[in-house]
């Protein structure tokens, strides 16, 4: 692994832990039942089952099942968890110049996040869509 990857992980990283410390309280909380996930790309599987091709599209993904969906017989279910993908997310922030800056990279981890753990509440991609959480 070279150091300019190592330096914009670093980078990325430490936005998503400033992103975190500026989410209400409750939302902190939720992120105790729900874990987050931070890796660099969807794994191969991931873009077959969400029927993406580019690698660079997906910002995030929840996983498990959503409160709305939950019963006793699904006890056994796998637990929620909510990944979000670096490089996604950069090429969701940059501007039509494919210039990236500080703002718009915390704007689009924020949103992400948001946006995947309102799935873990049932709502779903159109309902996001018409909230403004696209």
């Amino acid at each position: 692994m070279d150091s300019h990857r190592q330096d914009w992980r670093e980078v990325f990283d430490e936005l998503v832990e400033e992103v975190l410390a500026q989410l209400p309280p409750h939302l902190q909380r939720l992120l105790e039942e729900v874990p987050l996930h931070v890796e660099d790309y969807p794994a191969e599987s991931v873009l077959r089952e969400t029927g993406t091709s580019d690698p660079e599209e997906l910002c995030g993904l929840f996983s498990g099942l959503a409160i709305t969906e939950r019963s006793n017989e699904h006890a056994a279910a796998l637990p929620p968890v909510v990944t979000i993908y670096r490089a996604g997310i950069m090429a969701a922030a940059r501007d039509r110049r494919g210039r990236l800056n500080r703002k718009r990279l915390l704007r689009q981890i924020r949103l992400t996040i948001l946006h995947e753990l309102a799935h873990y509440h049932g709502l779903s991609e159109e309902e996001l869509d018409e909230l403004g959480y696209s």
